[in-house]
Parts: C-alpha cells; sequence; structure tokens
C-alpha cells in the first residue's frame, strides 16, 4: 500500500514541499529530546556553532558573547540508535522512494543533522536552495525535517517559495554564497509568493533540494529542534571526488 496518496504527490510535483502531519508518533519526539538535551549538555560528538556561519544574527566569533551557542548537531545517523531507526524508517523511505519514482538513500555529506535554533545569537538564514551544497549526477533530492516542537515564524520556523524547485535562475540573481538577492526587483516579487511552514511535533516536511526557502531567527524564549536528513535514488551517483561521494 503506498504511503502516498496520488494528490500528494502531485502536490509535491507542484509546490516543490509537502507536509505529513502526525508522522512520527509523541513519545518517539519526547525521546529524541530527551538525548539532544543531552548531547548538548555533554559536549558529545561534531557541532556547527552559530558563530561558524556568520549569518545575521550570528556572534562575531566564537570567542564572543554567545559564541559557542550550538547551531546544530553533526553525523545524527551515528549519535543515537533513534535517529538512525527514523533515517532508516520503511514508511518515510516508502513515500520519498514514491516521489522520486525508485528507491532510495540518504544522502550523509550534508543535513544528516539535528537543528537546534536557540532564543538566543540565533540566526536569519536567506532564501536559498539545499541543492548548492550536493555534488550529485542529478539534482534531484528530497530533504526530510521533523519537528520535535510547534515551529512558526515566531521561533524561526521554514518559509518557502512554492514552485521554485522548476525554475531556472541566472547567477545574476545570486550573491556570492548562493542566497537569492533580496534587492533585485524579479526576486523581490518572487520572495512576496512566500508562505511560512507551520508544523507540530510529529510532523514532517519533505521538500526539494532545488526548493527555494529561509528562515528568520528563535524570537521565543525556547528552543527548536528538528532532526533533518537529505536522500537520493540509489541510481543518482556523487560526482566522483565531490564531498558527497567522500561521505555518502
Amino acid at each position: 500500500m503506498s504511503v502516498l496518496s496520488p494528490e500528494q504527490c502531485q502536490r509535491f510535483a507542484t509546490d516543490g514541499y509537502l507536509v505529513l502531519p502526525s508522522f512520527v508518533e509523541g513519545g518517539t519526539c519526547e525521546r529524541m529530546r530527551a538525548v539532544i538535551q543531552e548531547q548538548l549538555v555533554s559536549g558529545d560528538g561534531p557541532v556547527e556553532y552559530e558563530a561558524d556561519v556568520a549569518y545575521p544574527g550570528s556572534p562575531a566569533s566564537i570567542d564572543a558573547e554567545g559564541g559557542r551557542t550550538v547551531r546544530r548537531l553533526l553525523k545524527a545517523h551515528g549519535r543515537s540508535p533513534l535517529f538512525a531507526a527514523w533515517f532508516d524508517d520503511a514508511r518515510m523511505l516508502d513515500a520519498l522512494g514514491q516521489l522520486l519514482d525508485g528507491p532510495v538513500v540518504q544522502a550523509r555529506a550534508h543535513h544528516n543533522c539535528v537543528m537546534t535554533k536557540q532564543p538566543r545569537f540565533s540566526s536569519d538564514t536567506g532564501w536559498h536552495q539545499d541543492v548548492r551544497y550536493w555534488a550529485f549526477t542529478r539534482p534531484e533530492l528530497i530533504s526530510t525535517w521533523l519537528a520535535l516542537g510547534a515551529e512558526t515564524p515566531e521561533n524561526g520556523g521554514l518559509k518557502v517559495l512554492p514552485g521554485t524547485h522548476r525554475m531556472q535562475f541566472a547567477p545574476e540573481r545570486y550573491d556570492a554564497k548562493l542566497f537569492l538577492r533580496p534587492e533585485l526587483s524579479e526576486n523581490a516579487a518572487l520572495i512576496e509568493s512566500a508562505r511560512y511552514v507551520r508544523l507540530s511535533p510529529g510532523d514532517v516536511l519533505l521538500f526539494h533540494a532545488r526548493l527555494f526557502h529561509a528562515a528568520s531567527r528563535n524570537h521565543t524564549a525556547d528552543t527548536k529542534y528538528s532532526v533533518v536528513a537529505t536522500y537520493r535514488r540509489t541510481d543518482n551517483p556523487a560526482i566522483p571526488g565531490s564531498r558527497s561521494e567522500l561521505a555518502g
């Protein structure tokens, strides 16, 4: 039996994203949150700090106030059996296989992580496509975003530009870091179509690697936790010598 309906598949094809409500049960989300909080305290495993990305709102350096605010826990698949089980979840793999029209596997070079958007010193992420991180033969990848708590505009929830995964963009519409340049009139007009993706605990957002998305910093008093992974078809190999080949 198919996980996704034909209508859901068509919605993803049209918009480039799809929300699966209550896809993960609450107890699993609570156990994941507990593991994350323990690892944030212990400092176990590799992390990315807000200061590392130098986005608007980030601390100026590791040594500045808030400089060791964790942005994400890296290499999540190996951090806990809970994360490994979720990344290999049969229902999720089947749903992604429907959308990519073939068997899939996790690409672990990037987005094999837990996002920890914290109340202070979190940052604004501009409009970008995740395909910039990848070097596969075809840019057909899908990311999964599991919300472990409520995600809203106030706490830095994602916003998307529907349908942009099907569009082509001239190089001059991007800045040097491959963010969409909001000062350009054609980009500003496109940004007016933005939609906020509001999620509840256990909801899963699927989005295409070519879909433009962005997020603000966290303006609330509570940390926002999300578990993120990206998948490719098994017959979509990495470009030889690239980071994507070296890390999966």
